[in-house]
């Protein structure tokens, strides 16, 4: 017999005298308002990281810290000229002393400006393909005419922030997970709890012959209509919020926040949460409800 997801009138009736049902919709709502937000949450950082890992990937800078400042300068053009001359290089670029001066004066001040301020050469190296073979053949080329030049990737710089989007993926994860179990514990305990306020009924039901997997489909598709009645409201105000957060960082302009987007995949993968939280709901109930009829008589 097929399982039919929309109660009968019969059926509400039954269930819905005390009306204390209806509070498993407002539960689920708020569960799932807070599940979609984790959700988005996680899947948003690990697009970040993503994007991240994507601008970063196979690019260097190379900084010739000599002291004497003709020998800097001579070393930093040769290095230059090297890199441009790289089938692996796709750009290199000498950073504009004025550039590394403003980046300097929150820390030295008017000081930055200091002709005589030994500030190194640098060096902005894009890489094409960015193999751990190319970075080593532009590091052996740098360094044979640049011998004062260091070479850094730059990805090692963000593997710091790389770490911590990581560790919010998987918090977010960990707590869809949780809700998903405390959902799950909700229905339990909603299920046994119209048990009980409804047992003398069954006990009638079960006197006219109906079984225990007939009487607990009463409970799982009330259970499961409130669920998914709560999800989709939970959801929809949830997504509406992302939506408006999205809207606020795209505007700050943040080349780091401009990879917090969500593609279709995930839209489609939250959207889905009302359906599969209804779903796991639906399974707590039958699997409670049977296990406590089977006591009751």
């Amino acid at each position: 017999m097929p399982v039919k997801l929309i109660p009968s009138a019969a059926d509400r009736r039954l269930l819905d005298e005390s009306r204390g049902t209806r509070a498993m919709t407002w539960i689920m709502a708020i569960m799932l308002f807070l599940t979609v937000l984790a959700g988005a949450l996680g899947l948003g950082t690990r697009s970040a990281a993503a994007s991240l890992d994507r601008q970063l990937a196979g690019r260097l800078t190379v900084q010739v810290v000599a002291p004497v400042g003709s020998v800097r300068e001579a070393q930093a053009a040769a290095a230059l000229r090297v890199l441009r001359g790289l089938p692996d290089v796709k750009r290199a670029v000498m950073v504009d002393r004025a550039e590394l001066t403003d980046l300097l004066r929150p820390w030295l001040g008017s000081d930055a400006a200091d002709p005589d301020l030994p500030i190194p050469a640098m060096i902005d190296v894009d890489l094409t393909p960015a193999s751990s073979a190319s970075i080593a053949r532009a590091t052996a080329a740098v360094l044979a005419v640049a011998p004062a030049a260091r070479i850094d990737r730059q990805e090692s710089w963000m593997a710091p922030v790389r770490t911590f989007m990581g560790m919010i993926t998987s918090l977010a994860g960990a707590i869809v997970l949780l809700m998903a179990a405390a959902t799950a514990a909700v229905v339990i305990l909603a299920a046994r709890s119209g048990l009980d306020t409804h047992r003398d009924t069954i006990q009638v039901l079960h006197m006219l012959g109906s079984t225990d997997i007939q009487v607990s489909r009463l409970f799982q598709r009330r259970i499961a209509l409130d669920t998914l009645v709560g999800g989709v409201i939970g959801t929809a105000v949830a997504c509406a919020l992302i939506g408006l957060v999205g809207m606020q960082l795209g505007a700050i302009g943040s080349d780091l926040l401009s990879g917090v987007i969500l593609s279709p995949r995930d839209w489609a993968l939250l959207l889905s949460l009302p359906v599969l939280f209804a779903l796991l709901a639906t399974l707590a109930a039958r699997i409670a409800v049977t296990a406590a009829l089977s006591k009751i008589l």
